[in-house]
């Protein structure tokens, strides 16, 4: 992924998720439904790391976004024609 705009949409749709997850009971109702609420201990060990990669990602995403765009635009040099 070298596009800086697929990273930052995956950075911030990774970190909805993450979040919605993450501060909302969605994820425990989830296991619950499936047999797996025994899980739900170990949510903080999971969900914490991915939403901080997740933020990374984004910043990342939005640095090399400047980068880009600042490298392609013509810079003026102040001389008029």
């Amino acid at each position: 992924m070298k596009d800086p705009k697929t990273l930052l949409q995956v950075g911030v749709i990774g970190t909805v998720l993450v979040a919605l997850c993450c501060f909302t009971p969605v994820l425990v109702i989830l296991l619950g439904v499936v047999g797996l609420s025994a899980l739900t201990g170990y949510l903080d060990y999971v969900l914490l790391p991915a939403l901080a990669v997740f933020i990374g990602l984004a910043l990342y995403a939005i640095q090399r976004k400047r980068q880009a765009d600042a490298c392609c635009t013509p810079q003026s040099t102040g001389v008029k024609k």
